[in-house]
């Protein structure tokens, strides 16, 4: 069975099937999701020492510290940011 993976940045994936949601860190929520995640030791941290930009959840309720912004782990999970207006088939090919 293949799974797709998602590169979370410095070559650490995640099973794009376990993401539950990917969402910025600055909220007070998301300090006190990513706190009871540390005392619970369901944190990984992936952030190589770097500002988190990105906190992913999983089904499993770990939570994943990355330093690659949600737009970015949205785009390599497959996903198109909602302000981006999809680019149409003659665009696409003028491109290539």
């Amino acid at each position: 069975m293949s799974q797709k993976l998602v590169n979370i940045g410095f070559g650490n994936v995640v099973v794009a099937s376990r993401i539950v949601a990917i969402v910025t860190p600055s909220s007070a929520p998301m300090k006190r999701l990513k706190e009871e995640a540390r005392r619970h030791g369901k944190l990984i941290d992936a952030t190589q020492g770097r500002k988190t930009r990105a906190v992913i959840i999983t089904d499993s309720d770990h939570v994943i510290l990355s330093a690659v912004q949600p737009s970015t782990v949205s785009h390599r999970f497959g996903f198109i940011d909602d302000d981006e207006e999809p680019a149409s088939s003659a665009e696409h090919e003028a491109r290539s």
